[in-house]
């Protein structure tokens, strides 16, 4: 672990000023809380699960300076604990009776929880991570599900994050390989940042690039040992998780770790794929499938010229925005969702003579382009065959997804995020249904890919 690539990270972090990574670092939860918060109570919040995993530990060693520590609040092992807005609600009301600082012991769901209501409350917070599952450990917003679907609510990173290896690589293999997914996502995400600043729609900033970017090929590179415990490629992995929590701080924005891959997931998330399962599908799994997804759709943008690309036939092409509108509407009925993907599909479109200037300016910048697209991306089989080594899901009929929902999520996935990604630049180039056609043709990639499933 590169302690010193941490601490140049929390310089630029707008909410975390502690993280504390390694073995046995549960012991020192008592320090870091008090070089964190001083003197102040502390309030440990888990569930019936994590208690027993960690939550207990953190209680005894917070309260073994005489600390003030009130009576835990612990959320049932069951039923299973979902980022549901009642249950921030529940938690509020429960912490507004005592005048102490949570500290979260949990994951991801326990984490959100905690991160919107101790917002609500007006309190910073600190968080005991259980398992290296997903990147939300250090970064803004909460995914909470509210009014029916699944949002990301307003609310800081913790002001201090712990993270245990012994804790973490004893944590359940498929929250491991929900996290390994998350944190490979990052590789086409990154492609989507080169896309959208050579088109000039959003410019990529060096130092928050290399936060993420420049150690993600070793963190991501030992996925059977990950999934076989071993404690070095538990702390790349955690380390890199953590590390795109700060970039995104950093940047005030998701950018550095979230493309088009993410927003298969987040659409999917939206319409509560998994939702009902016990436990939920993780949001890495989804996000799994999505880099694949993503990633395959890049190799049919590469087989093609686009400095050849015919500007004229594709503005000719462009609906207006009513049309666009109807569209999106068509697309998306899930009530909240519908009106939301408008808004964000608004947010980005473009009239004739925009589009004109973007189209003639990813002309001329396609060689260059191109070739940095193929410099940051790997092959989608690859990216398969690392998931799989990390026992992540890598067809959809692995998350409960049918073909058809899987081709059409690369139609209805543009429409749901103002984020500028690969499904942007296809679908204004005018070439996003040929080449989904392509993936999806017998020898294809998912062709290929379901066929060769199926006959498992």
């Amino acid at each position: 672990m590169s302690e010193q690539r941490i601490s140049d990270a929390l310089r630029g972090a707008s909410d975390t000023e502690a993280v504390l990574i390694g073995s046995g670092v549960i012991g020192r939860v008592g320090d870091v809380f008090g070089d964190t918060f001083g003197g102040r109570p502390a309030i440990v919040v888990a569930d019936g699960n994590t208690w027993d995993v960690a939550g207990q530990a953190v209680q005894e060693w917070l309260s073994a300076g005489g600390r003030d520590v009130p009576e835990p609040y612990v959320f049932p092992a069951k039923p299973t604990l979902y980022a549901d807005y009642e249950n921030v609600t529940t938690l509020v009301a429960a912490l507004r009776e005592q005048d102490a600082t949570p500290v979260a012991v949990g994951a991801g769901t326990l984490n959100d929880i905690v991160k919107r209501a101790a917002h609500e409350l007006e309190r910073p917070y600190l968080c005991v991570a259980t398992a290296a599952s997903m990147d939300g450990y250090t970064a803004f917003g909460a995914a909470i599900t509210k009014e029916g679907y699944k949002q990301t609510m307003t609310c800081p990173a913790p002001r201090a994050v712990v993270a245990d290896l012994d804790v973490l690589t004893k944590a359940p293999s498929r929250m491991t390989s929900a996290g390994y997914a998350d944190l490979l996502a990052k590789i086409p995400a990154g492609a989507d940042w080169i896309v959208a600043d050579a088109l000039e729609v959003e410019a990529i900033d060096p130092a928050v690039w290399a936060l993420v970017q420049d150690p993600l090929r070793a963190a991501t590179g030992r996925p059977a040992e990950l999934h076989a415990g071993d404690r070095a490629a538990m702390e790349g992995l955690i380390e890199g998780l953590v590390m795109a929590g700060l970039a995104m701080q950093a940047a005030s924005s998701s950018r550095p770790a979230s493309g088009a891959e993410h927003q298969f997931s987040h659409l999917w998330e939206m319409e509560g794929l998994g939702h009902d399962d016990d436990p939920p599908l993780s949001h890495g799994f989804k996000v799994g499938l999505g880099s694949i997804s993503s990633s395959a759709l890049y190799e049919r943008l590469l087989a093609r010229d686009l400095s050849a690309l015919d500007v004229d036939a594709a503005v000719a092409a462009w609906p207006a925005w009513e049309e666009t509108e109807r569209r999106v509407r068509r697309a998306h009925t899930t009530p909240g969702l519908d009106e939301a993907a408008v808004e964000e599909t608004r947010a980005k479109d473009v009239d004739a003579g925009a589009l004109r200037e973007r189209l003639t300016l990813l002309r001329s910048r396609w060689p260059d382009l191109g070739e940095r697209l193929a410099e940051q991306l790997l092959p989608a089989a690859t990216l398969r065959d690392q998931l799989r080594a990390a026992d992540s899901p890598t067809t959809p009929q692995d998350i409960g997804l049918g073909t058809d929902a899987l081709r059409d999520t690369y139609r209805r996935a543009q429409m749901i995020r103002r984020r500028y990604t690969v499904l942007d630049l296809t679908n204004q180039a005018g070439i996003l249904d040929a080449c989904v056609d392509e993936l999806f043709a017998p020898d294809g990639f998912w062709g290929r890919a379901l066929a060769g499933a199926a006959a498992r």
